[in-house]
């Protein structure tokens, strides 16, 4: 499988990618609008993201939250900035569809660990670091079993599995898993949270505070 990691993978992200994106495309104008309106004239949401070997890129995501803050200037809870229209889009997975034009750049691949904060980088243990010796995914082994629903810990450990695993009969039975996934709208969010709660580090084995 090794003529698939190092060349059919990328070459099969390029033409499903590009495929993909034009028959979304349509989909793609119309969030597009409604979030334009949601957001107050902002529908997509850039941030630098590390990918393959840790080198940075900017991902691009429909933008599901506002930027409304309290009377100190910070942010508003992200459960109070999730709008309507973006807590449809999120749990039908469409703020994922924008990702298509980083993977037909090259910057990810439909199928490999999902792009995590910059900020988690000196956080990761060596064995977790592994998980940047591919090009992260729109989707993943990670996504497929649990999503945000699951602890860091498991998620780092489908990560490195999914590395250890890469083929392209793991990666078609990644696509099928993410169609049921996505149709039964599972693993959006942690218990009481609109998002993931963000990783802190490991500690002997267990996730630190």
């Amino acid at each position: 499988m090794e003529l698939y990691r190092k060349a059919l993978k990328r070459f099969m992200d390029l033409v499903v990618g590009i495929a993909a994106f034009l028959i979304a495309l349509p989909v793609f104008a119309i969030v597009m609008i409604f979030l334009t309106i949601a957001n107050n004239g902002k529908p997509f949401f850039f941030q630098v993201r590390p990918g393959k070997h840790g080198k940075l890129f900017k991902i691009i995501k429909f933008k599901t939250m506002n930027d409304k803050r309290g009377a100190d200037g910070e942010l508003l809870p992200d459960a109070r900035r999730l709008t309507s229209v973006g807590a449809f889009v999120r749990k039908t997975s469409l703020d994922e569809i924008p990702q298509l034009i980083n993977v037909i750049k090259g910057d990810m691949s439909l199928i490999g660990p999902r792009p995590l904060l910059v900020e988690y980088i000196p956080l990761y243990s060596t064995e977790q670091a592994r998980r940047h010796e591919v090009r992260p995914g729109i989707t993943g082994w990670a996504q497929v079993n649990g999503r945000n629903a699951i602890s860091w810990e498991k998620k780092f450990e489908c990560d490195i599995w999914y590395v250890d695993h890469l083929s392209l009969a793991l990666d078609l039975k990644i696509v099928l898993m993410t169609l049921h996934k996505v149709f039964k709208s599972e693993g959006i969010s942690q218990d009481g949270q609109v998002t993931m709660t963000k990783f802190t580090g490991t500690v002997n084995g267990r996730q630190g505070a």
